[in-house]
C-alpha cells in the first residue's frame, strides 16, 4: 500500500527519491511527497502533491532544496486516517520542522496519542496517525540522539509501522519498522532503505532486511542497533530483480504483460521443481501428512488456495476449510489441522494477523508466497516459493497461476509422501502439469481472438454474472473479481446449481452471464435457464465456447485439459475480458481505484 523510500550520502537527492516513488506508484496511492535536509537549515524542506509523482517531477524541477540535497525520505500515500489533502499527504513534520517522517502501516491508539500530544502544547495539521510519531519523536530529540528518540518514540505506539525518519539539522536518517516491511541498501549512489526492493533495484546488487524492531542509522556500514544493543548488520541477499522486470516493454501495460508471462510462469516454474516433485519435494517440509486442509488468504490469493484444495480433496481425499484472512481469529479450525496460507507478497496485514492466531493453536503453517525473504515466509514451517517474478499489475493475474501450480506440485509431493500416490502416478501427473504451459499459451491467443469484438456490446452493462459449478467455481470467482477490480462494475460469482435460489432474480434482458463451461449437461441446462430470460451468455472453455480456452488433441496436439486440475486455462480468457472492457471503459487497469498492491495495512 502506501511506499516509503530514503536515500542519503547522494547529489541531487530529490532526483532519485523521486525516481524511486515512480517504481512504487503500481502499489496503489492517493498522494506523493517527499523531504529533505538543506545545509545550514534546521528546518526539513517538504513538497507534497495530491496528484501523482510526475507532478512532484514537475515541481522538483523548480525546487532547489530538492536538486542539492543530499539526504532525504518520501511517500506515496493510500488513505487511512484523514482524508485525500496536501495537509494530509506525507511526509509529516514535528512542530520546528525540525524531523521528518514518512510512514508505512497504521498506528491503533491514535487517539490518547492525539489527546497526549496536544494537551502538552504540540501543534497538529493534519488528520493522520503518522503526524504524530513526528511529535513524540520531537519530544526526546533535544535530549538525546535521534536514534534514541525513535526507539522511544516507537515504544509510545501500537499497531504497525515502517518509518523513515529525518532530522534536519544533523542531516541524520533513522529507519525501523514493526510489522511492515523495510530493506536497506548501500551501493556507489548513496545508502538507501524503502517498503519495497523494487523501488531501489536499479541501484543496488544486495540488499538487508530489517526485522520487527531494528533501528538503524542509514550510514555507511548501516550501524545497527536490535533491542538497545549495537549489533552487525543482518546477511545481505542478493536482489533477483532485472531491468526489465519493472518496465513494460513492447506492451500496453503491465496487465497486458503479466497476462502474456503465464506460460513462461508455468513453464520455468515445472523446469525448475517439476523433477523433485514427490517425496522429494515434501520431505524438507518436516511435516506429517494432514488429515485436513485450512486454506487462509484474501482476494486472489484465496481463490489459488481452494483450487489447490480441490486438487487435494479429488486426488486424495483431504477434506479442507477456506476462511478469508481477517475473519480467521473469528473462526473455529480444525484441531491439527495443516495451514495453507497464501500471499503473494508475504507482507499482507490481514495473513500477517491470522498466522498469529493460527500459531496460537499450534497449526502447522505451510507459505505459498512469491516473496522467499517476506515476513510470511519468515514465520511459516514450510515455503513454497511460486516463482512468478515481480507483478507490478495491482490486479494479480500471473501469480495467481504461479500459486495454483506452485501449491499443486506441493499436493502431488504430499500425496506422494503419505503414499497414496505410487511413482507412475506422479510421473504422469507432472507430465500433464507440464502441458499447462502450453494449454496457457493457446487459451491468450483464442482470448486475444475472440474477446475484442465481444467488448462492445458490454460497455454500457452495468453488472455481470458469472457462474460455474465444480472445479470450475473457484475460476469464475476469480473472474468475477477481476472484473470488479477493474472494471468498477458489479460482478457476482455463483454456483450454476444456486441460480434458482435467489441469483436468477438479477438475469433481465441483455444482463451478461459469463460462464465458465465444463460441458456437462448439468451446466447446459442453466445456461438455458438465463437465455430463456434474456442473458447475453458468454462461456469460457472448449473449442466452440465464446472465448475458447482449450483445443482438442487431434487439431493441434494440445491435451484438451488437465481435469484434475480444473479448468486453469479459462482464467486467461477471464483476465483478458476483464481488461479489454477496463481499456474500453477508460479505466487504469494497472492501478484500479482504491487499490493496492501490498496490503500492509487491515
Amino acid at each position: 500500500m502506501c511506499g516509503i523510500v530514503a536515500c542519503t550520502g547522494t547529489p541531487g537527492a530529490g532526483r532519485l527519491l523521486l525516481d524511486a516513488l515512480s517504481r512504487l506508484e503500481y502499489r496503489g496511492y492517493d498522494s506523493a511527497g517527499m523531504a529533505v535536509s538543506v545545509t545550514g537549515d534546521p528546518r526539513s524542506a517538504v513538497l507534497r502533491t495530491t496528484f501523482r509523482v510526475d507532478d512532484l517531477q514537475r515541481r522538483l524541477d523548480r525546487w532547489s532544496p530538492g536538486l542539492s540535497a543530499t539526504a532525504g525520505v518520501a511517500h506515496t500515500r493510500w488513505a487511512t486516517h484523514g482524508e485525500v489533502s496536501v495537509d494530509n499527504a506525507h511526509p509529516h513534520t514535528d512542530c520546528s520542522g525540525r524531523v521528518a517522517v514518512v510512514h508505512n502501516g497504521v498506528i491503533d491508539n491514535v487517539l490518547e496519542l492525539r489527546a497526549e500530544l496536544t494537551g502538552a502544547g504540540h501543534t497538529l495539521t493534519s488528520q493522520t496517525d503518522s503526524e504524530l510519531v513526528a511529535h513524540l519523536i520531537e519530544r526526546c530529540l533535544t535530549q538525546t540522539s535521534l536514534r534514541a528518540a525513535v526507539e522511544a518514540a516507537v515504544q509510545c505506539l501500537r499497531g504497525a509501522w515502517a518509518l523513515a525518519v529525518l532530522d534536519s539539522a544533523s542531516g541524520e536518517l533513522v529507519v525501523t519498522c514493526h510489522g511492515s516491511p523495510l530493506v536497506v541498501a548501500e551501493s556507489e549512489q548513496g545508502v538507501f532503505a524503502a517498503s519495497d526492493l523494487a523501488a531501489i533495484a536499479p541501484w543496488v546488487d544486495r540488499y538487508r532486511i530489517v526485522e520487527d524492531g531494528d533501528v538503524l542509522q542509514l550510514a555507511p556500514g548501516l550501524p545497527w542497533w536490535r533491542e538497545g544493543v549495537l549489533v552487525e548488520p543482518p546477511s545481505s541477499v542478493a536482489s533477483t530483480l532485472r531491468g526489465t522486470d519493472l518496465t513494460r516493454g513492447l506492451h500496453p501495460d503491465f496487465m497486458a504483460k503479466e497476462i502474456e508471462q503465464q506460460p513462461e510462469v508455468v513453464a520455468d516454474f515445472m523446469a525448475t521443481w517439476g523433477p523433485s516433485i514427490g517425496r522429494k519435494l515434501w520431505s524438507p517440509f518436516g511435516l506429517a501428512m494432514p488429515r485436513h486442509l485450512t486454506i487462509v488468504g484474501c482476494g486472489t490469493s484465496l481463490h489459488a488456495g481452494r483450487a489447490v484444495a480441490q486438487v487435494a480433496a479429488r486426488l486424495g481425499g483431504i477434506p479442507f476449510t477456506s476462511i478469508e484472512a481477517s475473519e480467521v481469529a473469528a473462526t473455529t479450525t480444525v484441531p491439527g489441522s495443516l495451514a495453507v496460507v497464501l500471499s503473494q507478497s508475504g507482507e499482507t496485514a490481514d495473513v500477517l494477523r491470522a498466522v498469529d492466531a493460527l500459531h496460537g493453536r499450534s497449526h502447522p503453517i505451510l507459505a505459498l508466497t512469491n516473496n522467499p525473504h517476506s515476513a510470511l515466509a519468515r514465520r511459516a514451517q514450510a515455503v513454497m516459493i511460486c516463482r512468478a517474478g515481480p507483478e507490478i499489475g495491482v490486479a494479480a493475474t500471473k501469480t495467481f497461476t504461479a500459486q495454483v501450480v506452485g501449491g499443486t506440485a506441493v499436493v502431488l509431493s504430499m500425496l506422494a509422501a503419505g503414499g497414496v500416490l505410487d511413482r507412475s502416478d506422479i510421473h504422469r501427473l507432472v507430465t500433464q502439469l507440464e502441458s499447462v504451459a502450453d494449454l496457457m499459451a493457446y487459451a491468450i491467443g483464442a482470448a486475444r481472438g475472440s474477446v475484442p469484438d465481444l467488448v462492445p456490446a458490454l460497455v454500457d452493462s452495468p453488472g455481470f454474472v458469472f457462474l460455474g459449478r465444480g472445479p470450475g467455481r473457484v475460476f469464475a470467482d476469480e473472474g468475477a473479481l477481476k472484473l470488479k477490480e477493474l472494471t468498477y462494475r458489479w460482478a457476482e460469482s455463483h454456483a450454476a446449481g444456486e441460480l434458482k435460489h435467489g441469483p436468477l432474480a438479477l438475469i433481465e434482458h441483455g444482463t451478461p452471464v459469463i460462464v465458465v463451461d465444463d460441458g456437462s449437461d448439468r451446466l447446459a441446462a442453466t445456461i438455458e435457464e438465463v437465455r430463456a430470460r434474456g442473458a447475453r451468455v458468454l462461456s469460457i472453455g472448449p473449442e466452440q465456447a465464446t472465448i475458447p480456452a482449450r483445443t482438442s488433441t487431434n487439431a493441434h496436439g494440445l491435451a484438451r485439459g488437465v481435469d484434475w486440475l480444473g479448468p486453469l486455462e479459462s482464467v486467461v480468457g477471464l483476465q483478458v475480458l476483464a481488461r479489454e472492457l477496463a481499456v474500453a471503459l477508460g479505466r487504469d487497469v494497472d492501478k484500479p481505484r482504491n487499490l493496492a498492491k501490498s496490503v500492509t495495512v487491515e
